[in-house]
């Protein structure tokens, strides 16, 4: 078989994913950020994208870029740790295969499913809550329901932020050279002087990448956060399924396509730095 007919098999091969891709990905995407740039009646208009300057916007972005971030660095950090931890158990061994199982599950939990486990277990009559109260006399909702609003989201992103990182970090700590160490202390070098002058350069790619790609998980996320926050729209897919709804948040017909072009553009330029990271870390783990 020719390489011309090999090429032109590979290619039909990827035409079901490619016209998946189109149908349910890019035509969408094309179709919510467009919306942004016409009004009811189909005419062009910047008048829509200009109300992304409002206040109540403003402040939508800068609740979602802080609970990404957030939750983003307490994800990759305590997920670091863990894969560190897993680094002396053999990889065919039961506690890896159990932790990399539960990883993948954990990772793809979220949704109403993950709202509903949270308010069953430390809602207001949640079980962990009524223990709490009734047998110690401690009521974490002494200050307020947090659970309901912004600052309990940060809980259950991290369900999910933190096996996702231990799936993306643990194969850049397994490519880590044993005879890198061993170089190291040949040459009189410390355990410190390995990680700080080995090790962490060559990992820095692979978790700088880890934790943009926790961000950007967190920053897309919709489903826990319409099932768990009961109050307002604070954060922009909220703020999105507002404008569809009501078609009048602000003012401003077709809101929802030009708050899709604002999070199409943070997403675009996290995923292009991530994108270069990973680059930059396949290098080391070939």
């Amino acid at each position: 078989m020719s390489s011309k007919v090999r090429a032109s098999a590979a290619a039909f091969g990827l035409l079901p994913f490619a016209v998946y891709v189109l149908l349910f990905l890019a035509l969408p995407t094309l179709i919510a950020v467009g919306t942004g740039f016409f009004d009811k009646s189909g005419r062009f208009t910047l008048a829509t994208i200009a109300a992304l300057g409002n206040p109540v916007v403003l402040n939508a972005f800068g609740n979602s870029l802080w609970l990404s971030a957030l939750t983003a660095v307490l994800g990759a950090v305590l997920g670091a740790i863990a894969c560190y931890g897993l680094l002396g158990a053999r990889p065919d061994g039961a506690l890896r295969t159990v932790v990399d199982s539960l990883s993948g599950v954990l990772a793809q939990f979220g949704g109403v499913m993950l709202a509903f486990a949270f308010i069953a277990t430390i809602g207001i009559q949640g079980m962990v809550t009524l223990i709490l109260r009734d047998t110690f006399g401690v009521d974490i909702f002494a200050g307020g329901v947090w659970l309901y609003e912004l600052p309990g989201l940060v809980l259950p992103y991290l369900y999910f932020q933190i096996p996702l990182m231990i799936i993306t970090f643990m194969p850049a700590l397994q490519a880590l050279k044993p005879t890198w160490a061993e170089a190291n202390a040949t040459l009189g070098g410390s355990t410190l002087s390995y990680w700080l002058r080995i090790a962490g350069p060559v990992l820095a790619p692979s978790f700088l990448g880890s934790l943009l790609l926790l961000f950007a998980n967190a920053f897309s996320s919709y489903a826990t956060a319409a099932a768990l926050t009961s109050q307002g729209s604070q954060i922009v897919p909220l703020q999105i399924r507002s404008a569809l709804t009501s078609e009048t948040v602000l003012g401003r017909e077709n809101l929802a396509g030009a708050l899709a072009l604002g999070m199409v553009v943070v997403m675009v330029i996290v995923m292009a730095g991530y994108s270069a990271l990973q680059s930059r870390a396949a290098r080391w783990q070939r």
